[in-house]
């Protein structure tokens, strides 16, 4: 079969088409580079190139959604220790009210906007054409951030207000969006850490959940080629995010229900996973990446998959176990 260039690769797995060998990437958080969008963006792009990796997911810090919202956040700057709330936006309930909608530069919103930038130039200055999925957050998992566990309270309480708070989010966000869009992504990296059993019903995620998610998905489904459903946490509700409007599914496959084998019973969509990146990316020996690879290709096939850790990677991955899987799907997942 010939050659097929990353984007090319990118979107016959999208497509569920036959591919010259299974797409990868890998992808982590740089602490002491995050905060600064050039600085980050030439880590990237380093990083892709170092491990030859087919797409880059940007990777904003975790907190960057709340912190225009005024969420105080302690900032480490060393490559292992991530940001943290070091004081909620949000006290009580009527702080909610204070929230507004913001636009999609604002802040440190527009620095994630000036890292499509950077990334985009610096891919253009070395003649790649690599797809680049931003990453976004319900606007459920995004009141988390902001207030803590106190939303499970609020939206029981006094749901009105809660309502009106996530749909300002909501709105931001599609102005974050929009931004994202004219600087040129490929697609969005759409993350939901809620949508699990052990948080709340199908029933008020539906309410809470679904009705502003889907809002994100109308301002870009149409308008990008690679949209990314993650659902984070164990005990998922994964055959409800299933179905949104995305055409690429990304969960912890390797250690929460459903396994890719029975995820594909549920949907055609394209997987992107198949790497444990907790037990055995950070710290499995060589052979044992080998073995982890092939048994993620047999449960997936090679249509309709991407290789790639099941969320972050931890920042003290050995640089070895990168080469191992890269390796590893070069010797598993061609078809050449």
């Amino acid at each position: 079969m010939k050659k097929m260039t990353k984007k090319e690769r990118v979107m016959a797995a999208l497509n569920g088409q036959e591919v010259d060998r299974v797409p990868v990437s890998l992808w982590l958080h740089y602490p002491h580079k995050d905060q600064d969008p050039r600085s980050l963006a030439e880590t990237q792009i380093e990083f892709m190139e170092k491990y030859d990796l087919d797409f880059i997911k940007l990777m904003p810090f975790g907190l960057y959604s709340v912190q225009d919202y005024g969420c105080k956040v302690k900032i480490f700057g060393t490559p292992d220790q991530p940001p943290i709330v070091d004081d909620y936006g949000i006290k009580c309930v009527d702080d909610w009210k204070s929230l507004e909608v913001l636009p999609g530069t604002y802040g440190t919103l527009g620095k994630q906007v000036q890292l499509v930038k950077h990334v985009n130039k610096m891919l253009k200055e070395r003649n790649e054409d690599v797809p680049i999925v931003q990453t976004i957050f319900s606007p459920l998992t995004t009141a988390l951030k902001l207030a803590g566990d106190r939303i499970f309270k609020d939206m029981k309480e006094n749901p009105e207000i809660f309502h009106q708070a996530l749909q300002t989010i909501t709105y931001t966000n599609i102005n974050f969006i929009k931004a994202n869009l004219e600087q040129g992504v490929s697609g969005f990296f759409f993350a939901t850490q809620c949508a699990t059993y052990d948080m709340m019903t199908e029933e008020e995620y539906d309410e809470f959940g679904t009705k502003y998610d889907l809002q994100l998905f109308d301002a870009f489904k149409d308008e990008t080629f690679f949209n990314v459903i993650h659902i984070h946490g164990d005990n998922t509700m994964f055959e409800k995010l299933a179905n949104y409007p995305g055409n690429c599914i990304s969960w912890h496959d390797r250690w929460s229900k459903p396994n890719m084998e029975e995820a594909r019973k549920m949907t055609d969509k394209c997987f992107l996973g198949g790497l444990n990146e907790k037990d055995v990316l950070a710290q499995a020996s060589v052979d044992d990446i080998y073995v982890h690879v092939s048994e993620a290709v047999k449960m997936a096939g090679k249509k309709g998959f991407m290789l790639g850790p099941g969320c972050v990677a931890n920042p003290n991955t050995p640089s070895i176990n990168y080469y191992a899987t890269r390796v590893a799907i070069e010797k598993f997942g061609t078809n050449c």
